[in-house]
Protein backbone atom coordinates (compact mmCIF):
# COMPACT_ATOMS: atom_id res chain seq x y z
CA UNK A 1 0.00 0.00 0.00
CA UNK A 2 1.16 3.40 -1.02
CA UNK A 3 1.80 5.73 2.13
CA UNK A 4 1.27 9.41 1.90
CA UNK A 5 2.28 11.83 5.18
CA UNK A 6 -0.05 15.05 5.13
CA UNK A 7 1.95 17.63 6.77
CA UNK A 8 0.20 20.94 8.15
CA UNK A 9 0.29 24.52 10.33
CA UNK A 10 -2.59 25.60 10.47
CA UNK A 11 -4.08 28.69 12.75
CA UNK A 12 -7.17 28.97 12.70
CA UNK A 13 -8.71 25.81 10.41
CA UNK A 14 -8.27 26.57 6.77
CA UNK A 15 -5.50 24.90 5.99
CA UNK A 16 -6.47 22.04 8.53
CA UNK A 17 -9.61 22.02 6.53
CA UNK A 18 -7.65 21.12 3.59
CA UNK A 19 -5.48 18.97 4.96
CA UNK A 20 -8.36 16.68 5.59
CA UNK A 21 -9.49 16.86 2.34
CA UNK A 22 -5.84 16.11 1.33
CA UNK A 23 -5.90 12.93 3.20
CA UNK A 24 -9.59 11.73 2.29
CA UNK A 25 -8.54 12.08 -1.45
CA UNK A 26 -5.43 10.32 -0.69
CA UNK A 27 -7.25 7.58 0.86
CA UNK A 28 -9.65 7.11 -1.76
CA UNK A 29 -6.70 6.55 -4.12
CA UNK A 30 -5.66 3.11 -1.84
CA UNK A 31 -3.11 5.11 0.08
CA UNK A 32 -2.35 4.85 3.75
CA UNK A 33 -2.33 8.39 5.48
CA UNK A 34 -0.24 9.97 7.82
CA UNK A 35 -1.97 13.45 8.92
CA UNK A 36 0.83 15.43 11.03
CA UNK A 37 0.79 19.23 12.52
CA UNK A 38 3.72 21.38 12.57
CA UNK A 39 4.27 22.34 16.26
CA UNK A 40 2.80 25.72 17.70
CA UNK A 41 5.70 27.86 17.89
CA UNK A 42 3.96 31.49 18.50
CA UNK A 43 3.54 32.57 22.61
CA UNK A 44 0.36 32.13 24.38
CA UNK A 45 -0.23 35.66 24.29
CA UNK A 46 -0.38 35.97 20.23
CA UNK A 47 -2.69 32.90 20.41
CA UNK A 48 -4.84 34.11 22.57
CA UNK A 49 -5.22 37.38 21.20
CA UNK A 50 -7.20 35.37 18.14
CA UNK A 51 -10.15 33.52 20.07
CA UNK A 52 -9.94 31.61 16.58
CA UNK A 53 -6.56 30.54 16.98
CA UNK A 54 -6.64 29.29 20.16
CA UNK A 55 -10.17 27.05 19.52
CA UNK A 56 -8.45 25.34 16.76
CA UNK A 57 -5.35 24.67 18.02
CA UNK A 58 -7.23 22.94 21.73
CA UNK A 59 -9.55 21.69 18.67
CA UNK A 60 -6.61 20.13 17.03
CA UNK A 61 -4.66 19.00 20.34
CA UNK A 62 -5.22 15.21 19.57
CA UNK A 63 -3.84 15.17 15.62
CA UNK A 64 0.01 13.76 16.31
CA UNK A 65 2.93 16.23 15.97
CA UNK A 66 5.33 14.98 12.33
CA UNK A 67 8.62 13.57 13.02
CA UNK A 68 11.41 12.59 11.00
CA UNK A 69 10.33 9.22 11.10
CA UNK A 70 7.05 10.13 9.27
CA UNK A 71 9.50 11.46 6.32
CA UNK A 72 11.30 8.18 6.25
CA UNK A 73 7.74 6.16 6.57
CA UNK A 74 6.02 8.16 3.43
CA UNK A 75 6.02 7.27 -0.04
CA UNK A 76 4.90 10.90 -0.83
CA UNK A 77 3.85 13.91 1.14
CA UNK A 78 1.22 17.11 0.91
CA UNK A 79 2.58 19.78 2.51
CA UNK A 80 0.11 22.42 3.90
CA UNK A 81 0.99 26.09 4.86
CA UNK A 82 -1.28 29.64 5.57
CA UNK A 83 0.49 32.17 3.65
CA UNK A 84 2.90 34.83 5.61
CA UNK A 85 3.95 37.62 3.50
CA UNK A 86 3.59 35.28 0.53
CA UNK A 87 5.74 32.82 2.24
CA UNK A 88 6.10 29.49 4.02
CA UNK A 89 4.60 29.53 8.20
CA UNK A 90 7.38 29.55 10.36
CA UNK A 91 5.98 26.37 11.92
CA UNK A 92 6.40 24.53 8.84
CA UNK A 93 9.73 25.99 7.66
CA UNK A 94 10.53 25.16 11.30
CA UNK A 95 10.63 21.69 10.79
CA UNK A 96 11.51 21.52 7.41
CA UNK A 97 15.03 23.08 8.54
CA UNK A 98 15.42 19.99 10.86
CA UNK A 99 15.63 17.18 8.09
CA UNK A 100 19.44 17.80 6.79
CA UNK A 101 20.10 14.27 8.13
CA UNK A 102 17.68 13.00 5.90
CA UNK A 103 18.32 14.79 3.03
CA UNK A 104 21.96 14.02 3.50
CA UNK A 105 20.84 10.18 3.80
CA UNK A 106 19.12 10.25 0.87
CA UNK A 107 15.61 9.43 2.65
CA UNK A 108 13.40 12.22 0.69
CA UNK A 109 14.76 11.81 -2.91
CA UNK A 110 12.51 10.47 -5.38
CA UNK A 111 9.21 10.48 -3.14
CA UNK A 112 6.34 12.87 -4.69
CA UNK A 113 5.70 15.89 -2.90
CA UNK A 114 2.58 18.47 -3.65
CA UNK A 115 1.24 21.47 -1.19
CA UNK A 116 -1.14 23.50 -1.02
CA UNK A 117 -2.06 26.82 1.01
CA UNK A 118 -4.56 29.47 2.23
CA UNK A 119 -4.37 33.13 1.98
CA UNK A 120 -7.09 35.66 3.16
CA UNK A 121 -7.31 37.05 -0.13
CA UNK A 122 -6.97 35.35 -3.70
CA UNK A 123 -3.94 37.05 -4.57
CA UNK A 124 -2.96 37.50 -1.15
CA UNK A 125 0.69 35.46 -1.59
CA UNK A 126 -0.77 31.89 -2.54
CA UNK A 127 1.13 31.22 -5.77
CA UNK A 128 4.59 32.33 -4.49
CA UNK A 129 3.89 30.55 -0.88
CA UNK A 130 3.93 27.33 -2.89
CA UNK A 131 6.58 27.89 -4.70
CA UNK A 132 8.85 29.17 -2.32
CA UNK A 133 7.58 25.34 -0.80
CA UNK A 134 8.80 23.25 -3.50
CA UNK A 135 11.87 25.12 -2.89
CA UNK A 136 12.61 22.81 0.03
CA UNK A 137 11.28 19.76 -2.20
CA UNK A 138 13.73 20.33 -5.55
CA UNK A 139 16.48 20.10 -2.97
CA UNK A 140 15.38 17.04 -1.05
CA UNK A 141 15.41 15.97 -5.26
CA UNK A 142 11.41 14.87 -4.21
CA UNK A 143 9.23 14.58 -7.58
CA UNK A 144 7.01 17.43 -7.49
CA UNK A 145 3.27 16.61 -8.65
CA UNK A 146 1.52 20.45 -9.40
CA UNK A 147 -2.25 20.26 -9.66
CA UNK A 148 -1.65 21.64 -13.51
CA UNK A 149 -4.92 21.61 -15.12
CA UNK A 150 -5.01 18.26 -15.25
CA UNK A 151 -8.52 17.89 -14.04
CA UNK A 152 -11.75 20.50 -13.54
CA UNK A 153 -11.55 20.62 -10.41
CA UNK A 154 -8.57 22.75 -9.97
CA UNK A 155 -10.02 25.11 -12.59
CA UNK A 156 -13.01 24.72 -10.54
CA UNK A 157 -11.55 25.77 -7.05
CA UNK A 158 -9.67 28.91 -9.17
CA UNK A 159 -6.72 27.51 -11.48
CA UNK A 160 -3.92 27.28 -9.55
CA UNK A 161 -1.60 25.16 -11.20
CA UNK A 162 0.39 25.01 -8.12
CA UNK A 163 -1.58 23.34 -5.71
CA UNK A 164 -5.01 23.82 -4.37
CA UNK A 165 -5.48 27.63 -2.44
CA UNK A 166 -8.22 28.71 -0.46
CA UNK A 167 -8.70 32.41 -0.20
CA UNK A 168 -10.06 32.19 3.21
CA UNK A 169 -11.67 36.32 3.65
CA UNK A 170 -14.51 34.34 2.37
CA UNK A 171 -15.07 31.87 5.32
CA UNK A 172 -14.39 28.41 5.29
CA UNK A 173 -13.32 26.02 2.55
CA UNK A 174 -16.50 25.78 0.22
CA UNK A 175 -17.04 22.43 -1.43
CA UNK A 176 -15.21 23.38 -5.27
CA UNK A 177 -11.97 24.23 -2.91
CA UNK A 178 -12.14 20.78 -0.96
CA UNK A 179 -13.22 18.71 -3.82
CA UNK A 180 -9.59 19.89 -5.73
CA UNK A 181 -7.89 19.36 -2.42
CA UNK A 182 -9.33 15.81 -2.71
CA UNK A 183 -8.46 15.56 -6.33
CA UNK A 184 -4.92 16.70 -5.42
CA UNK A 185 -4.42 14.30 -2.29
CA UNK A 186 -5.35 11.25 -5.12
CA UNK A 187 -3.25 12.71 -7.18
CA UNK A 188 -0.33 12.51 -5.45
CA UNK A 189 -1.03 8.96 -4.56
CA UNK A 190 -0.68 8.51 -7.98
CA UNK A 191 2.38 9.31 -8.98
CA UNK A 192 3.86 7.98 -5.63
CA UNK A 193 2.34 4.96 -6.32
CA UNK A 194 4.25 4.76 -9.86
CA UNK A 195 7.31 5.88 -8.23
CA UNK A 196 7.24 2.56 -5.86
CA UNK A 197 5.90 -0.17 -7.68
CA UNK A 198 7.49 -2.65 -4.89
CA UNK A 199 4.06 -0.86 -2.46
CA UNK A 200 1.76 -1.10 -4.65
CA UNK A 201 -0.96 -3.45 -4.26
CA UNK A 202 -2.73 -5.19 -7.38
CA UNK A 203 -5.68 -2.61 -7.32
CA UNK A 204 -3.85 0.80 -7.13
CA UNK A 205 -0.91 -0.74 -9.85
CA UNK A 206 -4.68 -0.59 -12.12
CA UNK A 207 -6.02 2.75 -10.78
CA UNK A 208 -2.42 4.31 -11.53
CA UNK A 209 -1.43 2.91 -15.04
CA UNK A 210 -5.39 4.01 -15.64
CA UNK A 211 -5.22 7.43 -14.17
CA UNK A 212 -2.31 8.81 -13.42
CA UNK A 213 -2.82 11.82 -15.93
CA UNK A 214 -5.48 12.65 -14.20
Amino acid sequence: MTRIAVVYYSATGNVYALAQAVADGARSAGAEVRLRRAAELAPDEAIDSNPQWRAHLNATAEVPEVGHDDLRWADGYAFGTPTRYGNVSAQLKQFLDTTAALWAAGDLADKAATAFTSAINAHGGNESTLLALYNTMHHWGAIIVPNGYTHEAFTAAGGNPYGTAHPSGGGAPGEAVLTAARRQGARVTRIAALLRPDRRSSAELSAAGATAGT
